[in-house]
């Protein structure tokens, strides 16, 4: 189970990785027509500037920082909210094959969460 974590973390690192870099640097990772949904919002999201790069960062630090193990849980918390945001991204503008990767990624961080649970336990404990 060790030497799945450790590949599942490299995975979902490099998963982050070329659209993050793609962001910082303030360039498109596609260019799709703005006439379908999809291509509204990501042409949306890169014309806000600051924000495209912002989500950039957020991909590289948590790429980066999931692969060392003394950070990893807490990165593993990070990583969710930001692979559930583009999960429902994708599945409400009806990506064809995204959603699919995108569904993985997800599984594969809930999977990092249930094998830090000892680690996490007392954030959920209410008594």
């Amino acid at each position: 189970m060790k030497v799945f974590t450790v590949i599942t973390r490299i995975l979902l690192a490099l998963g982050f990785l070329p659209s993050g870099i793609t962001k910082v640097l303030g360039h498109r990772f596609t260019i799709p027509s703005i006439d379908n949904p999809v291509g509204f919002f990501f042409e949306a999201l890169y014309r806000t500037g600051f924000y495209w790069r912002f989500l950039g960062w957020c991909q590289l630090v948590a790429a980066l920082l999931l692969l060392i193990p003394k950070t990893a849980t807490v990165v593993a918390l990070q990583y969710f909210p930001l692979i559930l945001n583009i999960f429902v991204i994708t599945v409400s503008l009806h990506f064809q094959g995204t959603r699919f990767i995108v569904g993985l990624m997800l599984l594969a961080n809930l999977c990092l969460l249930c094998w830090d649970y000892d680690k996490l336990k007392h954030l959920i404990e209410f008594g």
